[in-house]
């Protein structure tokens, strides 16, 4: 059950970084790749301080997080670029479809066994997804958008398959993070002179410092216990999370149609990993 719980709430901080990543660019007016470098700096920030806090100097043996941080960087960018063009619900839909198949993908060329119930829970789940987020017939898939979202893809699916050998999770995540910075900071090149405005600098460094840094320093905290389908799985309750999130702090409306897609999804969750809740493994 506890780690049910940590998963669960770090499903949360990856919705809330959803959130916090469209009040800051929709609201705010933030460029998307300014907004992805202050984030990344937050976090580095956050995670740096706690490591020093325990004892320990953050930036000793920085080259071993090199794999890591470039996935995270290679996430970052492509995230980044490819909502300037796709719509939310859209690039949610091609973000956690296409890293499904990336790591059950995974999880057979490393010889894991699926089972029957696990591949109709995922079925059943990317359903509902697919209920939630088609945009509809008269919407346009564009093509450099898709393609930014499935490098995306592949960088979280790498940082992910990474996470499940990480030994110390917040001194991984600080080393991810401090690295990914200099690796993300030549995107500012390409943007140019941009204003700044408080609520989405405010915005970025909470995204940066809590949702994700610190988000994601618990994700490598629970991903060594879980099998790759599970960690899979489990992340398809993100737009559903976000949704909900979305209705309370944006104001955007509730549909039937959602929480149709929502029985499917958290009911496809439960199935696939049944067995996982009941004993707390895969």
């Amino acid at each position: 059950m506890k780690l049910f719980v940590l998963v669960a709430l770090t499903m949360v901080a990856f919705a809330a970084n959803s959130v916090l990543n469209r009040i800051g660019v929709a609201q705010f007016g933030m460029d998307p790749f300014v907004f992805a470098v202050l984030r990344v700096a937050a976090g580095a920030a956050m995670l740096a301080g706690l490591v020093a806090l325990r004892g320990n100097r953050p930036w000793l043996g920085l080259a071993q997080h090199g794999p890591a941080a470039f996935a995270l960087t290679t996430y970052m960018i492509g995230f980044s670029w490819a909502y300037l063009s796709l719509g939310a619900g859209l690039g949610a839909l091609i973000l956690f479809g296409a890293l499904q198949i990336m790591l059950f993908g995974w999880a057979l060329v490393q010889g894991q066994s699926i089972s029957p119930q696990r591949w109709a829970g995922v079925a059943l789940a990317l359903a509902g997804l697919v209920v939630l987020l088609w945009p509809g017939a008269a919407a346009t898939v564009p093509f450099w958008g898709t393609i930014a979202m499935l490098v995306a893809t592949a960088g979280w699916a790498g940082y992910t398959v990474l996470g499940q050998g990480a030994q110390d999770p917040l001194r991984a995540s600080s080393g991810n993070f401090i690295l990914c910075l200099p690796m993300a900071l030549p995107v500012l090149m390409v943007v140019g002179p941009t204003s700044l405005n408080t609520g989405g600098v405010v915005t970025a460094v909470v995204a940066g410092a809590v949702t994700s840094g610190l988000g994601y320093a618990l994700w490598y905290r629970v991903l060594p216990q879980l099998a790759t389908t599970t960690a899979a799985t489990a992340q398809l309750s993100v737009p559903v999370i976000a949704v909900v999130g979305g209705a309370i702090f944006l104001g955007e409306p509730v549909t039937l149609r959602m929480v149709s897609a929502a029985v499917l999804v958290l009911g496809g969750i439960a199935l696939s990993n049944a067995r996982w809740v009941r004993a707390g493994h895969s």
